[in-house]
């Protein structure tokens, strides 16, 4: 079966993060397991949140919200092996809904070579578990301080 690979777009905001591919996040045959790349892209959005303050983990508790994935996408182009250094470069895709959508690009740090190219949809919600179709007003202020929305 034929997929077509994820398209990147403009990104309003973009963050990046260096790693090393750990021992523990390798497979028997010293390749990064594909679901250590789960692990990769929640890096990369802990980091942006600490670099653009606001929309990190803290801020949505201390307001009363959390913001779950809802949906994952993540084409695989090559492998990282065990002791690899990684970038992982996290871009915020602006969307008018009550949404955080990031895009990620993990590139080798030797050769700046794609590795795995990802998409991430995150929806706002009450503690109690009520989803907000409109933007909290945390979000809103985020939005007015970074991208001057």
């Amino acid at each position: 079966m034929i997929t077509k690979r994820l398209k990147l777009h403009e990104a309003a905001l973009t963050d990046r993060i260096e790693l090393t591919v750990r021992f523990s996040e390798v497979d028997m045959m010293k390749v990064a397991w594909h679901g250590s790349y789960v692990a990769f892209l929640e890096d990369g959005r802990e980091h942006f949140g600490i670099t653009y303050p606001g929309v990190g983990y803290a801020d949505y508790f201390r307001t009363g919200y959390v913001a779950p994935v809802v949906n994952l996408n993540i084409d695989y182009r090559q492998s990282l092996r065990c002791g690899d250094r990684a970038i992982v470069e996290t871009r915020y895709i602006y969307s008018e809904g009550a949404k955080l959508i990031f895009e990620y690009v993990v590139y080798r740090k030797s050769d700046m070579a794609i590795m795995a190219v990802a998409q991430t949809t995150q929806l706002f919600m009450t503690a109690e578990g009520e989803i907000q179709y409109a933007d909290p007003d945390f979000f809103v202020e985020w939005k007015k301080r970074w991208l001057n929305k």
